[in-house]
């Protein structure tokens, strides 16, 4: 057995190559490294725990630039090939663990674009850590003790703050609870609706069933408003709802904007009936064809609750989050906290408001936005290619929708694009409809979360996919 240096080097050493535009050259350099090596892993040559070179030795070794190994290493330890820990350096995974085809045949995803995920590598794990050690270091004793279960003051100061100007929120910090992130707020909510009285929410169709499934966890019942290009049907709420939760700035999954006369029917709905409107802004940072529309809340806020979490600008995994309540929905959501005992961790919560009040937290937004911004853009080029069918929405958030003809044609391409290395979602696999004889189909594409190193790859990936699989009816 050779090296593992002797692996990846074997038949290129420093080969002079022909002249080409050096990212272009430094990215097929990166892929003949990740075929050797996927090579010399699944032929057993490099068995599970052997250590890598370092990064720089192995580029030293080869005459090529660092980074073009640390693209390499990246892409396989994201394939699971490799696996990396600060400290251990990188070695060989334990593939027998990745399901198999036949005895020869891996069959592993390669690229993931699913939605529901920012790109986790633009983390800005520095800045995260420098607030955290800040704001220990000045943190008070009684800041670690037992709590306000609507969260630190210092938090809900700056997220009235940040909600006030970047969404337009009318927000008073009284107003804040800080939640675990949304799905945590719903099921705050949920019970806090049920002791008032409630026992109908209306929710999106389409929409994501498991919020579906915290309302019903609380003793709601739910039924379907239908989604259209204006957003959703305010005439669809049926005599007797207390509640509707809507993403108006960007439908969740079909992208639209709820509109002018939307809105406001639903808030007509809300004061005639007292009714309560749930806004769910998951991702209402994210606009790239123009400013992001408004948040509902500012034209009735007795009437509406806001709803924001960081998990789409920064991480699901820091389960922070918020909502802007109602004053007569507010004792029973405190109510609700304190009989589930869930409150934030004080670290985090001081570790959000320290990057709110720096500006550190817009300055990533931003950022981030120009990066999503750049990827919607290149999906919809590239589809323009191959489809006169557009995506359907607006140029906004984490993920877009591509209409397919029928159920049988998006399950065919899921499946297709599975067995090819390339994870996807369907708007029937996924079970957003409420209601079954919806005929719609269409692909979920998350083109925010590969990695930043994924994302070319991985769209070139899901561009041959649609390719190959011929589907005629576009």
């Amino acid at each position: 057995m050779g090296s593992p240096a002797s692996e990846v080097s074997g038949g290129q050493g420093r080969a002079r190559c022909r002249p080409a535009p050096r990212r272009r050259r430094a990215g097929a350099r990166a892929r003949t490294i990740e075929a050797a090596l996927r090579e010399a892993v699944s032929s057993g040559r490099l068995p599970a725990g052997t250590r890598l070179p370092g990064t720089r030795s192995l580029a030293d070794d080869l005459g090529i630039a660092r980074g073009t190994v640390v693209e390499a290493y990246a892409q396989l330890v994201a394939e699971g090939w490799l696996v990396s820990a600060t400290g251990s350096g990188t070695r060989v995974a334990d593939t027998s663990r990745l399901p198999v085809r036949s005895a020869r045949t891996l069959v592993r995803p390669v690229f993931d674009l699913r939605p529901g995920r920012p790109d986790l590598s633009l983390f800005p794990r520095a800045l995260w850590a420098a607030s955290v050690k800040r704001t220990l270091a000045a943190a008070s004793r009684e800041a670690l003790d037992y709590g306000d279960p609507a969260g630190l003051k210092v938090l809900r100061d700056a997220v009235a703050t940040y909600l006030s100007r970047a969404r337009g929120v009318r927000a008073e910090p009284g107003a804040v609870v800080v939640t675990s992130g949304f799905t945590h707020g719903l099921a705050l909510l949920s019970r806090a609706l049920r002791a008032l009285g409630v026992r109908t929410v209306a929710t999106e169709d389409p929409g994501l069933v498991h919020h579906r499934t915290v309302i019903r966890a609380a003793g709601l019942s739910t039924v379907p408003l239908s989604v259209g290009p204006h957003g959703a049907d305010p005439a669809g709420v049926p005599d007797g709802a207390g509640a509707v939760l809507l993403t108006p700035a960007h439908q969740h999954p079909r992208g639209v904007v709820l509109s002018p006369a939307r809105r406001a029917a639903f808030l007509d709905w809300a004061r005639e009936h007292h009714g309560i409107v749930i806004e769910d802004d998951y991702d209402g940072e994210f606009r790239y064809d123009e400013q992001p529309v408004g948040a509902l809340q500012a034209a009735a806020p007795e009437h509406v609750v806001f709803a924001g979490s960081t998990s789409k600008a920064l991480a699901p995994g820091l389960r922070i989050g918020w909502l802007v309540v109602p004053e007569r929905l507010r004792v029973p959501v405190l109510d609700a906290v304190a009989a589930t005992g869930t409150t934030v961790g004080t670290p985090a919560q001081l570790a959000i408001a320290d990057l709110l009040d720096r500006g550190d937290y817009d300055r990533h937004v931003r950022r981030a936005r120009q990066a999503y911004r750049r990827r919607r853009t290149e999906l919809a080029d590239r589809l323009a290619t191959l489809t006169d069918v557009p995506l359907d929405g607006v140029p906004a958030g984490l993920h877009a929708l591509l209409p397919l003809a029928s159920r049988q044609e998006e399950k065919r391409v899921i499946d297709a694009g599975l067995a090819a290395g390339l994870q996807l979602q369907g708007i029937n696999a996924a079970g957003y409809w409420q209601s079954a004889d919806r005929p719609e189909a269409g692909l979920i594409i998350g083109y925010a979360t590969p990695p930043q190193h994924a994302w070319r790859p991985a769209l070139d990936a899901l561009a041959e996919l649609l390719r190959d699989a011929a589907i005629k009816s576009w």
